[in-house]
């Protein structure tokens, strides 16, 4: 084999090196650059997870409140009724009271 051929082949072969070599470096990049995307995107979804949950929250809280406040209006209702009913039979027990005094 001529001289000119052993450069040529070495130089094929070193060229051939690089390249790998430099496809090797593209691929590092390429995976470490698919790795930070896709640690971008979970945290995205993280904090819109945490939102969703803080909106939902919120309304389970203000729903909870609606139905406590309609709670307490309608147990207030039944004490007022009850009241009322009260003091009707307290009238009723006070004529009574003076009917039968009135006997004796």
């Amino acid at each position: 084999m001529s001289f000119e051929a052993i450069q040529k082949v070495t130089q094929s072969e070193q060229a051939a090196q690089q390249e790998k070599a430099d496809a090797a470096a593209q691929a590092k990049r390429i995976v470490a650059d698919a790795q930070r995307e896709g640690q971008r995107l979970a945290e995205q979804a993280k904090e819109q997870a945490e939102e969703q949950v803080k909106a939902m929250l919120s309304k389970a809280e203000a729903d909870a409140a609606a139905r406590a406040a309609q709670t307490l209006e309608a147990n207030r209702e039944a004490c007022e009724r009850m009241k009322q009913e009260a003091r009707g039979r307290l009238e009723q027990a006070a004529g009574l009271i003076v009917e039968r005094i009135g006997k004796d």
